[in-house]
């Protein structure tokens, strides 16, 4: 990855905090609807969507999950579901054989061990199978009003162009961020960088004259676009 020059700042984490909270404030004024993009009436139906995302568009995921919690509506009927019939039900949406793994194994554990019910804090959702710590802020954060950073491919990305994070992996980032953010706006954070990297910070050709936040950007114009290689899936 080439770039046409360097920006190094030496920010004390005072001074990183009042920069997150700038941009914080920009994109929830950019963004004031964000959220979860994916359809879901209930929790179940976000937790089995989150993990149909992996590796998959919100888009392809909520074209699958119509017919899909019709057929099968709680976590009983999945539970009991055939594996190469659900396989055939979520194909379109990637590493099939994995997925319908994950979603019999969690669907019977909601069954047997928390009465059909999602539960509510991270750790009971993390010993499910088929959720790491982005699913769990997923449904933590946009069912049941509990706030979470959500690493997913975007926030990422982002977090590494803004300069507030120079971790790569994702526990790391989640924890890098937590410092930086309010707890109450963890996950409002979440969804609106999340959009922002939809349809501004792209992975190829981020459109840095266009961004609202580039000011603050420790990254910005500082890439060649058409070098940039990566591919989001989120």
């Amino acid at each position: 990855m080439k770039k046409k020059g360097s920006k190094k700042v030496n920010e004390t984490l005072s001074e990183k905090k009042d920069r997150a909270g700038k941009i914080l404030s920009l994109l929830e004024e950019e963004y004031p609807e964000a959220k979860c993009h994916l359809n879901f009436d209930g929790p179940f139906e976000l937790l089995v969507g989150c993990i149909l995302s992996a590796q998959c568009t919100d888009k392809r995921v909520n074209e699958v999950t119509p017919g899909l919690f019709k057929k099968y509506p709680t976590p009983y009927e999945f539970s009991m579901a055939d594996q190469t019939e659900l396989e055939q039900d979520i194909h379109s949406c990637g590493f099939y054989r994995a997925k319908t793994k994950s979603i019999l194994n969690c669907s019977k554990a909601l069954v047997e061990e928390h009465d059909g019910e999602v539960p509510k804090t991270m750790d009971e959702l993390t010993k499910l199978a088929g959720v790491g710590r982005k699913t769990a802020n997923v449904v933590l954060g946009n069912y049941f009003g509990i706030p979470g950073i959500i690493v997913d491919t975007h926030i990422k990305r982002l977090s590494t162009r803004l300069g507030l994070t120079t971790n790569s992996d994702p526990t790391k980032i989640e924890y890098d961020l937590n410092e930086l953010i309010p707890h109450e706006k963890w996950t409002i954070f979440s969804n609106s960088l999340g959009d922002h990297g939809r349809t501004v910070c792209h992975a190829r050709k981020p459109l840095c004259g266009e961004c609202m936040i580039s000011h603050l950007c420790l990254s910005a114009g500082m890439f060649l676009c058409s070098d940039i290689i990566l591919t989001d899936h989120i």
